[in-house]
């Protein structure tokens, strides 16, 4: 993913930051939000540069976690509120919609 660039790069921080506590979004949504061409990158980021993040409300379009993170994910979701079925989250009623740029 060499052509990723810095501003892209904190675009994506920026949005994960916003993500309020108690919802979700995912990696399509921020993708779109960012002007990426794929929530792929979202996921390259994420898994490069977001220790200092809440990783954590970030989901798949299904409402589940990345599986190497599932546990943990879900764990850090349901403190803060957020109902959890079956190892997914219900997209409906906890996705946050960013603000138009």
């Amino acid at each position: 993913m060499a052509s990723i660039t810095e501003e892209q790069v904190e675009k994506v921080r920026g949005l994960v930051a916003s993500i309020p506590r108690g919802q979700v979004s995912t990696y399509g949504d921020i993708a779109a939000a960012a002007n990426l061409s794929s929530p792929r990158i979202v996921g390259w980021i994420m898994r490069t540069d977001s220790a200092d993040l809440p990783w954590h409300r970030v989901l798949s379009a299904s409402g589940k976690p990345a599986a190497h993170l599932a546990t943990r994910q879900l764990e850090k979701l349901a403190a803060e509120g957020v109902t959890v079925r079956d190892g997914r989250v219900n997209l409906k009623s906890i996705r946050y919609v960013f603000a138009p740029c």
